[in-house]
């Protein structure tokens, strides 16, 4: 059985020490499935995802229906960072 842990995610260790005991009480495993929708462009962020074994990917969905693969994220990175640029953020 793999064991995962939150440092499997290179933003998540990458982190000092001190930093990553502040945050780590608020980290939860995510379970995904494919083609879950995590969050609509119109909604406010409530989470932020650190990817471990999953890439998500962000999608424009077109006035005609189709969708365009603008960004993916893996376990180097973060979706959700708006939230740190100064989006807001619904608790």
């Amino acid at each position: 059985m793999l064991t995962q842990h939150p440092c499997q995610n290179h933003l998540l260790d990458a982190l000092f020490q001190s930093e990553y005991d502040r945050i780590f009480v608020n980290l939860e495993p995510v379970k995904m499935t494919l083609g879950e929708v995590l969050y609509e462009s119109s909604q406010q962020l409530k989470y932020v995802y650190f990817p471990i074994d999953s890439i998500v990917s962000m999608l424009y969905a077109m006035e005609d229906g189709n969708s365009a693969e603008i960004a993916v994220v893996g376990n180097e990175g973060i979706l959700g960072v708006s939230i740190f640029m100064g989006g807001k953020f619904n608790a």
